[in-house]
């Protein structure tokens, strides 16, 4: 039988780029014939044209091969023993109990996971120089925007996401970074310390070693909530549920007016009004709660808020900040979806969850689905979501006294260099801004583009923080670090990353962009040995999807790993139900559908007044969406 399969097959290698003929072996009879027809059309580059109903199939087989082929666990997997969900009917403060069969599981201090075997580079940290990548490659030029697709809030956002899910442990050892002659008079620091990432022995026979992290990588809250015990009774008022906020809105600090919050690390302005937000949101949902169930006492109003309030953040960012990110009509069908299936909302609204992912979505299904490989985040994932390019130089001051000009337009009042906006300098200025005038002001400013040169030029002289939030005497090339960080972790480089998610490598640099100029530099960093590009400078070369604010091989990613945020997670599958989060607490997950709903709830007047767009995430003086008459499933991409 396997003779006759490959005597039918073998004339198709011909038709298979070369480099996936190994990998194609090892497939399944039906993953074969799945990635002949992906390969087919990536070599066409037509998925993003094609009709949203085609589109959202071929996003669908292409998710399967990465959940069969791009989940790698590291580190091992606990055999016998096994917890009850039914002991554990809450998020636990660091992540413990969510997996039944692996208590440990997207726990604090668990292993970042892989979506492709490491590729070490040992000999090739400084191949070529980080600083040399950084000024020649992403340093910012001149300010590119992202027009009105997306804002500074919504650029907040992603960092308060990343709050929630990521943080290596550092070792105790620096390694020190000089920068060569040739640039070293365009490097705002001439050499640079910092922390290597800690390695620690997996136990296992596959991946000796791996990454721990610091936050719970379950779409748990953790950015307000913090990732463990000592970190909870800090921010918990102990009453009715709350958590602790002061008396403007903003986030109370302690005695030494350190600001008080489930994750106090690396922060600015904007990811502050964003937790201080969604304080308020779980204070809210107590006070609701409270009024339902009076009987409730203070941990299970707290336990069902934070129930609660991590869902909607998740919501939010599923089908209302990544619609805008990668705006086309088959993501917003894609993530509408994930979180409702294809059935849509109305039908699940009044059916309930009916069929398995695809008809339902995956927030409802009977049981969490890990793919047999236990949940984490990986490495690769850390890396897509390098997105400092989004920062801007200077945070643009609107005037919320003034009358709204056309598409409710504010004048600007000033501007504060983002340098004054992080760490304590930004909690000091946001306590004079205030909430109001701060988000109304990151919602009327678009946020930086990831491409080449875009780099900030503040975040090469930037002052890291401990997990305190004390600010660390050594200043860091933040640009440099990241390059560095990647190839010291073991992440493919760009090409080997690109075999290794099934997408077609590139053979050479006009392969991967046409400006001229970027070819000439790429080619003066890196030659022409194309598989020597780092996955950052690659990624924000790359020629971009239509409506894509991010390339299509950090989408990738994306697209096995936010699906898994849920599917995995029992408390958006199994446990998402009226005895877990009670019935008021799930009407108010599904009457929350983006973050207008939510700033609407605790700031009325900032939305009606100055926001004229669809979503909080574009800008704000934008044209809202015009209607479109045509079925979502049935439309065609605009080219």
């Amino acid at each position: 039988m396997e003779s006759l399969k490959n005597l039918l097959l073998s004339p198709l290698h011909s038709l298979i780029h070369k480099d996936f003929h190994d990998i194609l072996d090892r497939m399944t009879l039906l993953d074969k014939l799945l990635f002949m027809l992906v390969h087919l059309v990536d070599k066409l580059n037509l998925w993003h044209r094609l009709p949203v109903f085609l589109g959202l199939a071929y996003l669908g087989v292409r998710r399967h091969l990465h959940q069969e082929y791009n989940l790698i666990n590291v580190g091992r997997t606990p055999t016998g023993v096994r917890s009850n969900p039914g002991d554990y009917p809450y998020r636990t403060a660091n992540g413990k109990y969510n997996d039944p069969f692996n208590e440990g599981a997207g726990s604090e201090f668990s292993f970042f996971g892989r979506n492709m075997l490491p590729v070490d580079q040992p000999n090739e940290l400084k191949k070529p120089d980080p600083m040399v990548v950084a000024t020649k490659l992403l340093a910012r030029r001149k300010f590119v925007d992202t027009g009105k697709q997306f804002n500074m809030i919504a650029a907040s956002w992603i960092q308060f996401m990343i709050h929630d899910w990521i943080d290596h442990l550092e070792d105790t050892q620096q390694i020190e970074l000089t920068a060569p002659k040739e640039v070293a008079s365009a490097c705002p620091l001439k050499s640079f310390k910092f922390f290597k990432s800690k390695e620690t022995p997996t136990g296992f026979y596959e991946i000796k070693t791996g990454y721990l992290n610091r936050r719970t990588p379950w779409w748990d809250g953790s950015a307000i909530y913090g990732s463990n015990a000592e970190v909870l009774n800090k921010v918990r008022t102990f009453k009715d549920g709350k958590l602790k906020v002061s008396a403007d809105g903003l986030l109370e600090q302690d005695e030494n007016g350190k600001i008080i919050s489930g994750d106090v690390r690396n922060t600015w302005a904007g990811l502050l009004a964003l937790q201080a937000l969604f304080v308020q949101e779980h204070n809210a949902v107590c006070d609701a709660l409270k009024k339902e169930y009076p009987e409730l006492e203070d941990e299970a109003l707290y336990r069902h808020a934070r129930l609660v309030t991590s869902a909607v953040i998740a919501k939010v960012h599923t089908i209302d900040w990544t619609v805008e990110l990668l705006k086309t009509d088959t993501l917003l069908a894609g993530m509408r979806a994930d979180w409702y299936g294809l059935l849509g909302k109305k039908f699940k609204d009044t059916f309930g969850h009916v069929g398995g992912s695809i008809l339902g979505g995956f927030v409802g299904m009977k049981k969490p689905e890990n793919h047999g490989v236990p949940y984490s985040l990986t490495e690769e994932f850390v890396s897509v979501y390098r997105m400092h390019q989004l920062l801007p130089d200077k945070l643009q001051l609107r005037n919320v006294d003034a009358t709204p000009g056309p598409n409710k337009s504010l004048p600007l009042t000033n501007e504060i260099p983002m340098e004054d906006l992080i760490g304590g300098k930004g909690e000091e200025n946001l306590s004079r801004i205030g909430f109001t005038k701060q988000m109304v002001s990151m919602g009327h400013q678009a946020c930086g583009a990831l491409e080449l040169w875009n780099y900030p030029i503040w975040m090469r002289d930037l002052i890291p923080q401990d997990v305190d939030g004390n600010d660390r005497p050594d200043h860091v090339d933040l640009a440099a670090l990241e390059i560095y960080r990647d190839r010291e972790r073991s992440v493919a480089r760009y090409n080997d990353f690109r075999r290794s998610m099934l997408q077609i490598p590139i053979s050479k640099w006009e392969d991967l962009t046409d400006d001229e100029e970027a070819i000439k530099t790429l080619r003066e960093v890196y030659g022409d040995d194309v598989e020597e590009l780092d996955l950052l400078v690659g990624m924000s070369a790359e020629k971009k999807i239509k409506g894509f604010a991010i390339s299509e091989t950090a989408f990738f990613i994306f697209l096995i790993m936010a699906s898994r945020r849920l599917e995995a997670d029992r408390f958006f599958t199994s446990n998402y139900n009226e005895e877990t989060y009670t019935k008021r607490g799930l009407e108010w997950v599904n009457t929350t559908e983006s973050l207008k709903d939510v700033l609407d709830r605790h700031y009325p007047e900032v939305t009606d007044k100055w926001m004229n767009s669809n979503s909080a995430f574009s800008v704000w003086d934008s044209s809202p969406e015009p209607h479109n008459p045509i079925p979502l499933y049935f439309r065609v991409p605009q080219q």
